[in-house]
């Protein structure tokens, strides 16, 4: 069994992108998943029927003022004939984004991609990491060190470039969301075949 997991994701300056690869390597942990990188930018028809053939597609935008980027609620609005086909049904989602700030409003953006996967009648998959850097003797090297629940929130310094932001703890928070959405795709869909030889030998 082969779990699909597509990856859409706009980047304006190359920090997002760096994200992406991170959760497509964590996805790549997982036997049996296989993840592809899609721009939303230059979307192809290969793209849309990889949107479409996916199990899960884990969304990823910047914040800017508070929401998703231009190009990405582009996107978001070219779905609308998937939206009324509900091509993308009880597929598995989830999201990621990154700013400047710590904060950034970036609940607001990852609000914004699970009502959009709620349109589109998808199953938004949480982050289900215990928020990290809340103590005295913790540290910007732990593990969701923002402290999102909804999905990954990362920080990259506005002076440096996607080399070296986000830092490693927000790249394995992101690769880690690749691995859960996985792991929850696979465990979907063999519980899918399940229920189908069940009814075929009723």
């Amino acid at each position: 069994m082969q779990a699909h997991i597509a990856i859409a994701y706009h980047s304006g300056y190359g920090h997002t992108r760096a994200l992406a690869d991170a959760v497509a390597q964590g996805v790549a942990r997982v036997p049996g998943a296989t993840a592809a990188l899609i721009d939303v930018v230059s979307l192809s028809d290969p793209d849309w029927k990889a949107l479409g053939q996916a199990d899960a597609i884990i969304f990823g935008s910047p914040t800017y003022m508070g929401a998703v980027s231009g190009p990405f609620k582009h996107f978001m609005d070219l779905t609308s004939a998937t939206w009324l086909a509900r091509g993308w049904s009880n597929k598995l989602a989830a999201g990621f984004t990154v700013s400047s700030s710590q904060a950034g409003d970036k609940f607001a953006t990852l609000s914004q991609l699970s009502t959009f996967a709620a349109q589109h009648g998808m199953i938004w998959v949480s982050l289900d990491q215990l928020p990290g850097n809340n103590s005295s003797t913790a540290s910007v090297d732990d593990l969701n060190r923002i402290g999102a629940s909804i999905g990954v929130m990362a920080q990259a310094n506005n002076d440096q470039g996607p080399d070296v932001a986000p830092p490693g703890s927000d790249r394995e928070t992101a690769a880690r969301l690749g691995v859960r959405v996985a792991e929850l795709t696979l465990r979907f869909l063999r519980g899918a075949d399940a229920a189908r030889m069940m009814e075929a030998s009723a």
